[in-house]
């Protein structure tokens, strides 16, 4: 796994609750907030929440994850709820060296909650701006979803039993969904949250489909009515299009909608890719995929759906690449182990096929597996073996792949067409990707099947907008002189009040003194001097020091105090800073030049 390095990049790791373990989920929820929140700012690269909640309870060195995940600064910390107040930890970690750049402890009412989410997220950009470059920051990232924080936290737990992914887990997730629209009937995200949980289940046929799917298309209508803003609310819909109705056009249009809100949404771009996939458009879905790669590297589900494009091509070695990565990630992933097995099958590999069958007890229909083995590459390996046919072909909701059909596709080509017939109408999940499944390749002569792919294709187009350009942010927001002016003002602010000489000094109380807006003069710093706020103010202050170091009257003066009339107020970033700025060390310069 080789994630992709930005220098202006966060993982915002889950933050450790102090306390209670029933508490788990408002940590982790505040977690997940501040990652919402910080996503929000474009050119600033964030890593997705399933990649950074990889790491919780483990401890790593911050320069092992930032080489995994491609980023330069981590966010660590603590919550602690205590009574009706909490308290939060944070600090914000350089991942080439280790070092510390901010760090601040807050203790607010629980009712402050998302004003202090907001707070916390804006310092974090602010220190990641002044250290490596320009990006536009928002005057404010976190809204107040809900007046009511019984509301909130029920919310909280309903989404940390969703992220689970189990059947039994979705339902406990509704229940306490429900329970907090109650307590706020205008709780928007509550309502998305119940509508997404009903699409997935009856999607799978977990429940009736055409009940489910009404009660999915209530919630998720009512929360993108109470918050016309909400990407997961046009997320939620996306699903229901493609998973629940197979409407390639209208999912990808929600989907679209999504992503215009939230471009950095990696479900968003998976659920994407696996509509281009179904369509048969693989290059498109491989670049959509490999998007939310970027982002989210750590994602099992992301690797597996890149997997499925190479599977649903017939690249069979790329998409055991690639569902190795998947199971890397989560060893007990069984649809990345079930479309491994597959591939195997395929590719007519007995050694590796039997081997991978033995050593993988969480495979849902192993006999069924190895008859379909010998029905596809013709062969009788497992000839002697009481295996069993294929059998309730039309109720296989239990597993990730038909292998029931798969069988029966060799054993009646007309019964097989009829089930898959049966299956679109009823648009079960696992029978999808149909059009490009391998397995389905002795069905593909038959009339009646090209009939079938003619009537849920034919209309099919993409939207226009499917592939979107890239903002240009190097255009300048100054007009006429404004540009030269305010530099002037800058360089005459520096050396005549020395305000580099307070260690505390921030890009916003900068921009406060020359009364200029802290994005023009971020954008001012980066693009008409060419250094970021930090390297900016430390240039200054090795000036300071120099001028200070040679003078008789300091001899009696340690260079670290010099540095720290400077501004500096660490010894590792004055030496540092002062080596790359000279090539040499404090103490080489002031030998030099004395």
């Amino acid at each position: 796994m080789h994630a992709v390095f930005n220098t202006k990049s966060i993982a915002v790791l889950p933050f450790k609750n102090i306390g209670s373990t029933e508490n788990d989920y408002f940590s982790d929820g505040i977690s997940e907030e501040i990652i919402n929140a910080l996503t929000k700012i474009d050119g600033l690269k964030v890593t997705a929440r399933t990649s950074s909640f990889f790491y919780k309870n483990k401890s790593l060195d911050a320069r092992h994850i930032g080489n995994e995940l491609g980023v330069e600064t981590l966010l660590e910390g603590s919550v602690r709820i205590i009574k009706e107040r909490v308290r939060i930890t944070a600090q914000l970690i350089r991942t080439d060296n280790g070092f510390h750049m901010w760090s601040e402890n807050f203790d607010r009412e629980l009712t402050d909650i998302f004003e202090l989410q907001d707070e916390i997220s804006l310092l974090i950009a602010d220190k990641i701006r002044e250290n490596f470059g320009h990006f536009e920051l928002q005057e404010h990232l976190v809204a107040s979803a809900t007046n009511n924080i019984e509301a909130y936290k029920l919310f909280l737990k309903g989404r940390s039993f969703q992220l689970n992914w189990r059947l039994e887990d979705i339902n406990t997730a509704i229940t306490y969904y429900e329970q907090s629209v109650v307590i706020d009937p205008l709780f928007a995200d509550a309502y998305v949250g119940i509508g997404w949980c009903y699409g997935i289940l009856a999607s799978w046929q977990y429940i009736d489909h055409k009940e489910g799917i009404a009660k999915a298309a209530f919630y998720l209508d009512k929360g993108v009515e109470l918050n016309p803003t909400s990407h997961v609310g046009y997320f939620g819909k996306a699903t229901i299009s493609f998973w629940g109705n197979w409407l390639y056009n209208e999912g990808l249009s929600y989907l679209e909608k999504c992503l215009n809100i939230n471009p950095k949404y990696t479900e968003a771009l998976e659920a994407k890719s696996e509509i281009l996939t179904a369509l048969g458009k693989f290059t498109l879905a491989k670049t959509t995929i490999d998007l939310a790669l970027e982002i989210n590297p750590l994602s099992p589900n992301h690797h597996y759906t890149k997997g499925n494009i190479y599977y649903l091509q017939g690249d069979f070695d790329n998409a055991i690449i690639s569902l190795d990565v998947s199971l890397k990630i989560d060893p007990t992933f069984v649809l990345a182990m079930e479309l491994k097995t597959a591939c195997y099958i395929h590719q007519n590999n007995y050694s590796s096929f039997i081997r991978y069958i033995e050593i993988n007890k969480h495979l849902e229909r192993p006999n069924l597996c190895k008859k379909l083995f010998d029905l596809v590459n013709r062969s009788n390996h497992f000839e002697n073996q009481n295996i069993g046919s294929a059998i309730d072909v039309k109720n296989e909701n239990s597993t990730h792949l038909p292998w029931n059909f798969y069988i029966l596709i060799h054993e009646d080509k007309n019964s097989a067409l009829n089930t898959l017939k049966h299956h679109t109408e009823l648009k079960t999940g696992q029978f999808i990707n149909f059009s490009n499944d391998p397995f389905l390749a002795p069905l593909r002569q038959l009339p009646n099947y090209k009939d079938l792919v003619s009537e849920l294709f034919s209309s099919t187009v993409l939207p226009s907008n499917i592939e979107k350009g890239k903002s240009n942010n190097s255009e300048t927001p100054f007009e006429g002189e404004e540009l030269n002016d305010f530099a002037t003002a800058l360089e005459n602010t520096m050396t005549n009040s020395k305000r580099f000489c307070n260690p505390e000094l921030s890009l916003k109380q900068l921009a406060y003194e020359i009364n200029l807006h802290p994005n023009k003069l971020s954008w001012l710093l980066n693009n008409h001097f060419g250094k970021n706020f930090n390297d900016f103010i430390n240039h200054y202050r090795i000036r300071e020091f120099q001028q200070l170091a040679v003078l008789p009257e300091n001899k009696h003066i340690t260079l670290l105090g010099l540095a720290y009339d400077s501004g500096f107020n660490s010894k590792t970033v004055f030496n540092t800073f002062f080596k790359k700025e000279t090539g040499t060390t404090p103490k080489q310069w002031v030998k030099a030049n004395s």
